[in-house]
């Protein structure tokens, strides 16, 4: 096996190795924040002063556009997470089991 083509080989299973490594800590971290500390991504929302001619929202309204933009966002991370394995894993994989063969055929 050329020099080359080993690095090759090497640099992108380490590549997708690091992206499903990053992909499962923000799985993890998703989880944290969903399950264990609820309230993490909660942020006071303080009212400002009116404009003329602007409907003034209730502090319930305002609330619930916080629920809503706060389920958005951990839907963003949960699609990001679930793509970097889903990308990660196979690129990993397939340059793995290619060292493995190539190691096995130079024995």
């Amino acid at each position: 096996m050329s020099k080359i083509r080993l690095v090759y080989l090497y640099l992108f299973a380490a590549v997708g190795l690091i992206t499903v490594i990053v992909g499962t800590v923000r799985m993890v971290e998703l989880g944290l924040k969903t399950f264990v500390f609820k309230d993490v991504d909660q942020y006071e929302i303080y009212p400002t002063k009116p404009v003329e001619g602007q409907i003034v929202e209730s502090a319930e309204e305002m609330k619930q556009r916080q629920i809503r933009e706060t389920t958005r966002n951990r839907q963003r991370d949960l699609v990001g997470a679930l793509s970097m394995l889903i990308v990660g894993f196979p690129v990993y994989f397939y340059h793995w089991q290619t060292i493995q063969k190539e190691n096995k055929r130079v024995r």
